[in-house]
């Protein structure tokens, strides 16, 4: 299975690959930059390098990059629109030194304009920035509509794609904690919720999975991750999850309120399902 976390790219990408694997990690997440927005540290490309082998040797499964939480291409503010396709087109240049992996974002809130408007906005600024010859896949993640994020049903995302000319190079990430928030009842229900995003997106569509317990009832709209089996939606739940044939293959990436040991035991607790 393909399992890892968050780690911080402050050091470089050799140093996440080892720091991956001390966890017992296979794969992980990084952000592009500090989650808060800000420039981007300088490419190292002989770290770069040393991690791409690194990552071969032991056989790591795809990574997930993680734009900024500032970036918000549907912004009622024309200057954080602008700011925001600013660091999406940085962005998509960086991960091309690690090619062929994924780079998630929230789609964004549209802070008052609606949905409709929100998506027209997040749509048409990926247009500019995907290009053909990129191997990047870029993922929208599921939210769990706290205030006016767009991305809070699967039909949101749909239209999001739908509008995309080059939507070969578009994918989602599925977090379970917002989905759970969202009103999607994965415990009681897995099959009916994989089978909707089925129909609406396409599990083909479906690239990575954000693996995090939830400390709010299903619907709550409120997005607070909770530990593994810490949450509402449980241990048992989130093995169901884990397990489930139809995300088999997809990396998990816990973000998970822990420290380095927390997403040890995490892990080894995941690797235990799958045994």
């Amino acid at each position: 299975m393909l399992i890892g976390n968050h780690l911080s790219a402050s050091k470089g990408y050799a140093a996440m690959g080892k720091a991956a694997l001390a966890l017992d990690a296979n794969t992980f997440a990084f952000f592009t930059r500090n989650p808060r927005g800000g420039k981007a540290k300088e490419i190292d490309e002989k770290d770069v390098e040393k991690f791409l082998n690194f990552a071969k040797e032991h056989e790591f499964g795809k990574i997930v990059a993680h734009a900024p939480y500032t970036m918000n291409l549907c912004a009622a503010k024309e200057d954080v629109r602008s700011f925001s396709k600013e660091m999406l087109l940085d962005d998509l240049k960086r991960m091309e030194y690690t090619p062929y992996n994924y780079y998630n974002f929230h789609p964004g809130a549209h802070v008052g304009q609606g949905a409709e408007k929100g998506i027209a906005l997040i749509a048409e600024a990926l247009n500019e920035a995907l290009k053909p010859e990129q191997t990047t896949t870029v993922l929208l993640e599921t939210m769990a509509g706290k205030g006016t994020e767009v991305g809070r049903t699967f039909e949101e995302l749909r239209e999001i794609l739908d509008r995309v000319e080059l939507n070969d190079k578009m994918g989602v990430c599925l977090d379970t904690c917002h989905v759970w928030d969202g009103g999607y009842d994965i415990v009681n229900d897995l099959d009916d919720v994989l089978n909707e995003f089925d129909r609406v997106i396409g599990l083909d569509r479906l690239k990575a999975v954000h693996f995090n317990d939830s400390m709010n009832d299903c619907g709550s709209h409120k997005d607070r991750h909770a530990k593994i089996g810490e949450g509402k939606i449980g241990a048992e739940a989130m093995r169901r999850v884990a397990l489930h044939p139809l995300l088999e293959g997809r990396p998990f990436i816990l973000e998970t309120p822990n420290d380095d040991e927390g997403y040890r035991r995490e892990i080894q607790m995941v690797r235990e399902w799958t045994r």
